[in-house]
């Protein structure tokens, strides 16, 4: 299985499940259209939104674990 990390780019979060969006949206991420997910990695744009990068990652784990089982 393909686990998330902060240092994937959020482009490359969502090649791995375009579902993810979600939950990225969920945590106020609406930058998806954004010409810099290509380029910015999770951690970057939690830090650009005041935001955990280890809790927001642990998340997209999951929603990724969720649909294994």
């Amino acid at each position: 299985m393909i686990k998330i990390t902060k240092e994937m780019t959020i482009k490359e979060v969502l090649n791995t499940d375009e579902n993810l969006s979600e939950v990225l949206m969920g945590y106020g991420m609406h930058c998806l259209g954004c010409p810099m997910h290509t380029m910015e990695t999770l951690e970057q744009a939690c830090d650009g939104h005041g935001l955990d990068a280890d809790i927001l990652v642990d998340e997209l784990n999951k929603q990724l674990e969720g649909k294994e089982e």
